[in-house]
């Protein structure tokens, strides 16, 4: 038996007995009905979709691919490797071969019977050869930056991928509580946070966390203890920590972790594709009591969020009140980050990938609505002593919200 013979023949059932959830068809409808509304509404002809996770999210299948999404007809799926394996994920009627970009317009041809006249591009990751590559291949098209359409139309969660994100908590529910018989004085960092990654992938965590970004990378071992805490670093986050070397300054480090001092763990779990990202405090014995009544007032700020959160809540006006509740409280200067290094969210989609839509933040005036999914974090830095923190993934219902990571929210003391 050949390698497409083998494919084509065992590997769906072979996968979905080893756990693979394929994306159903009438998911993948759907999420292509949306994407040609908006496209009709912002006059786009059609859509060259290259981004790995929004081709998965169209298709179904994260095999090495383009796709080209028409006004009319079915999208062509363009794949450069694995083609058997995207047959199978995927349940796109058209999905063939394709050896070179620069047969692009042929394919387009032979498949639509005509090229755009104005095209779609993923205009925010895409590269500047790539755009010039298509520009040549196209030279009679407009092109046109449809990555605001694509975060639109997937800021809208269906219950398909909030079932996948409440398991990615559930997940986590579970390293966490492995975590507090993990825990050891005198162990470093990263070790703890490898401990805590073995035991999600144990469980199905799939390891890589995704972000729309171009220089940004995100990862699961987010431990800071004590000092590091208050370490601020390249990432859009109040803390950073110190990171491993220059070249990785950020999270986990080779410090010891001792009794007394806070050790927040930032942990996020991908299942399925699908991210749910938390935060919790450890502490070896008793923390001081400073960080023990910051911590309070991050969990006051983190209730006053949820207690907003609800269809037609303005994302904006829920950020600024966690400000003067912050202020109100006593932690103006250290709420979100060390002065002049605060960042402006306390609120971040999520879902394929972190910081999708909506962010509870500055500049950011639209409502909630159902279905929409996002982390929120607030967290109080004190830079030389540490930081404290909670976060916790939730999904916007009719009436009002669902905790997706239902890990309880005490202090996990060893």
């Amino acid at each position: 038996m050949d390698h497409r013979d083998w494919i084509q023949n065992h590997l769906f059932e072979n996968a979905k007995r080893l756990g693979f959830i394929f994306v159903p068809q009438t998911e993948i409808e759907e999420r292509l009905a949306r994407l040609r509304k908006v496209m009709k509404r912002d006059g786009i002809e059609a859509f060259l979709v290259t981004r790995k996770m929004d081709y998965f999210y169209l298709s179904g299948t994260a095999q090495d691919s383009m796709m080209y999404v028409p006004m009319e007809g079915n999208p062509l799926l363009m794949v450069r490797r694995e083609l058997e394996r995207a047959r199978v994920e995927s349940p796109l009627a058209d999905v063939v071969p394709i050896r070179s970009s620069s047969i692009l317009p042929e394919l387009i041809q032979e498949h639509s019977g005509n090229l755009p006249s104005v095209l779609g591009l993923e205009m925010d990751l895409l590269p500047a050869r790539d755009y010039l590559r298509y520009a040549d291949l196209f030279p009679g098209a407009r092109f046109v930056d449809g990555s605001p359409i694509i975060k639109e139309i997937r800021k809208i969660k269906s219950p398909f991928e909030v079932d996948l994100i409440r398991k990615a908590g559930e997940i986590g529910r579970e390293v966490y509580s492995r975590g507090k018989e993990i825990l050891k004085e005198g162990m470093s960092e990263i070790e703890f946070a490898g401990l805590l990654e073995a035991e999600a992938k144990r469980l199905g965590h799939e390891g890589l966390l995704r972000v729309r970004s171009v220089n940004y990378e995100a990862y699961s071992w987010h431990v800071l203890s004590g000092v590091t805490g208050g370490i601020v670093s390249q990432s859009d986050s109040p803390m950073g920590g110190l990171g491993l070397s220059p070249a990785f300054p950020v999270g986990a480090s080779l410090k010891t972790m001792k009794a007394h001092e806070p050790i927040l763990v930032d942990f996020g779990t991908c299942y399925q594709g699908y991210q749910a990202d938390e935060t919790r405090m450890f502490s070896i014995g008793k923390m001081d009591r400073k960080f023990l009544d910051a911590y309070k007032a991050c969990r006051e700020i983190h209730d006053a969020v949820l207690s907003q959160t609800r269809p037609g809540a303005d994302c904006e006006a829920i950020f600024r009140d966690t400000l003067n509740l912050a202020e109100k409280l006593g932690y103006k200067d250290s709420y979100l980050g060390p002065p002049g290094l605060q960042v402006r969210f306390v609120g971040h989609g999520i879902g394929l990938e972190l910081g999708e839509l909506p962010y509870i933040a500055e500049g950011q005036s639209y409502p909630l609505e159902p279905g929409m999914t996002f982390a929120v974090e607030p967290k109080i830095v004190f830079p030389g002593e540490g930081s404290v923190g909670i976060e916790n993934t939730v999904a916007v219902t009719r009436n009002g919200f669902e905790i997706l990571t239902p890990l309880g929210q005490d202090i996990i003391e060893i």
